[in-house]
């Protein structure tokens, strides 16, 4: 047997069983509910086959609209203050003369490990209009504070806060991670040329770290489309109303619809073809983004 036979078998052992687990994690559940989504099925009784009907009914369906708009809101809302407060930070923290910067990445970093149901519940409280110590420390300075998660208007920023203090330890640990890949040379000849920091910064530092932000604004992106659990928990609706995404499905937000529509009332084909739709704007705000952000570059 050659070598080169011998190096296809033991690369075709090794590829066997991941082909194997990605049609059993991922193909076959993806071709599973593609098909579903085509199907009036509610888990009592047969499937029906309606073809783009449940497609057809979204179109229709002012929750979609509503929930869809909501993370929109929280998309637009949520990445563009992550990577304003997380980028800055990361520049200051990899200054060579900064002391005590592990503790600071430690800090900075706590909020992403920390469990985000506990910290829902925290918040949860933290935003209580009435015993809150938000609301305490602004009625201190003679400011009355809104009802914040019983209120719809004030319910989902509340819980955008909650998402930007999650997420900055996460995009600035990447950010960190980029800065230190490039090298201190590129930085020393523009300063020695008369650059200031922030020409520096512009022309420099953020061309070569271009990577590393196409990576963490697609993760902030798809973080955002996908987000459940904090609007599950803070919810005003999820313990008053018995309905998560409230008041008023202010906080009703894409993902939370899916749960409602096929965990809630059972409508797995409608909740299937909810779905794939925000699949496909996963995909296509990831393209979008590639094309527009993603700069070719070298060292």
């Amino acid at each position: 047997m050659t070598f080169y036979r011998r190096q296809a078998l033991w690369g075709l052992a090794f590829a066997a069983p991941a082909l194997l687990l990605f049609g059993v994690i991922v193909a076959y559940p993806l071709l599973w509910a593609g098909w579903l989504s085509l199907q009036d099925y509610s888990l009592v009784g047969r499937k029906v086959f309606t073809g783009l009907g449940n497609y057809a009914r979204l179109l229709s369906d002012p929750l979609f609209w509503k929930s869809l708009r909501n993370s929109s809101v929280w998309t637009v809302g949520v990445v563009p203050v992550v990577l304003v407060i997380s980028l800055p930070l990361a520049l200051a923290l990899n200054l060579p003369l900064l002391r005590l910067r592990a503790a600071f990445r430690t800090a900075y970093f706590t909020p992403v490990v920390t469990n985000v149901v506990a910290a829902a519940f925290v918040w949860r409280w933290l935003f209580d209009p009435q015993l809150g110590p938000i609301n305490q420390v602004l009625k201190l300075i003679g400011i009355q504070g809104p009802a914040w998660l019983a209120d719809p208007r004030s319910a989902l920023p509340a819980m955008m806060i909650v998402a930007v203090w999650k997420q900055i330890g996460q995009a600035l640990v990447l950010f960190l991670a980029g800065l230190q890949t490039i090298p201190q040379e590129f930085t020393e000849a523009a300063q020695i040329d008369g650059a200031s920091p922030g020409q520096t910064f512009w022309r420099v530092t953020l061309p070569l770290l271009n990577p590393t932000l196409l990576f963490v604004v697609v993760i902030l992106v798809i973080n955002a489309l996908r987000v459940f659990t904090i609007p599950y928990v803070m919810s005003a609706g999820g313990l008053q109303w018995q309905t998560p995404g409230g008041p008023l499905d202010s906080t009703r937000v894409f993902v939370l619809h899916i749960y409602d529509v096929g965990f809630v009332r059972f409508q797995m084909g409608y909740a299937s073809a909810n779905a794939f739709v925000l699949m496909a704007l996963i995909v296509l705000l990831t393209l979008i983004q590639m094309k527009l952000i993603q700069r070719p570059f070298e060292y």
